[in-house]
């Protein structure tokens, strides 16, 4: 419900209960999937009621998100959030996942907490592509490291789709679409980045079977339910396919 409300996505809302900050008919809760009814009980935020009011029918946006823009809907630190570029919908949506302030492209936003958890839990590994401009001419073997995955400090990354663009002689840089199949913070910067191609120019051009051609930078228009509809499906597939493989590997 408070997902469904705009206060975060769904893991940051099980944090914000893990803390104690939520109540239901005046008795607090930390209890993870507790049942609430927004029309017959008191759920109040921080002291704060949550009217009926607050819980709007489901929005789901595509924003291509300009370089500087910041993907949080409460950092006071940032000088403009996705989520001031979409004000004018008039319902209070989070961006599902983050897209950091130095990259640009495509970023979804919604009220939907089920959706975005669907979206961005690591066991689901929805394929995101980007358009990276890399410093330097990437040789084939380093394209084989990106390929079959990099050591990171987190963990090694699982295996990525490469497609070789171009190589742009007047910024010696090496232009290639990457598809992750996982979220790790700043993850493309950094595979570039242990490889000795750091990126200079970054842009997310596809989420799942969502491309961002048609949109300018700045510009957002929202999803049709087909497209919504195929997001869950893939989502439901990536899942299956996940736990197929956890299935054989244990084998």
């Amino acid at each position: 419900m408070l997902a469904a409300a705009g206060v975060a996505s769904r893991r940051a809302c099980e944090e914000i209960i893990a803390q104690g900050r939520v109540s239901v008919n005046g008795v607090l809760v930390r209890e993870q999937g507790i049942r609430v009814n927004p029309y017959k009980d008191e759920i109040r935020l921080d002291g704060g009621l949550l009217p009926v009011s607050e819980f709007p029918e489901n929005v789901y946006i595509m924003l291509n998100k300009p370089v500087g823009v910041h993907s949080t809907v409460s950092d006071p630190h940032a000088p403009i959030k996705v989520t001031d570029l979409v004000a004018q919908v008039g319902i209070r949506v989070f961006p599902v996942g983050r897209l950091d302030a130095e990259s640009s492209g495509l970023i979804l936003l919604t009220n939907d907490g089920e959706f975005a958890n669907k979206l961005t839990h690591p066991r689901y590994h929805i394929p995101r592509t980007y358009r990276v401009h890399a410093r330097g001419f990437i040789e084939k073997e380093e394209a084989k490291m990106l390929a079959q995955g990099i050591e990171l400090s987190d963990g090694k990354t699982m295996p990525a789709n490469l497609t070789f663009v171009d190589f742009d002689k007047a910024t010696q840089c090496t232009v290639l679409d990457i598809t992750i199949f996982e979220g790790k913070n700043r993850q493309v910067r950094r595979m570039m980045q242990a490889i000795g191609h750091p990126v200079k120019q970054l842009c997310r051009i596809a989420f799942g079977d969502l491309e961002l051609k048609g949109l300018n930078p700045g510009t957002w228009r929202k999803l049709k339910q087909y497209e919504v509809d195929a997001l869950l499906k893939l989502s439901e597939q990536a899942l299956r396919n996940n736990q197929t493989q956890r299935v054989r590997t244990r084998k």
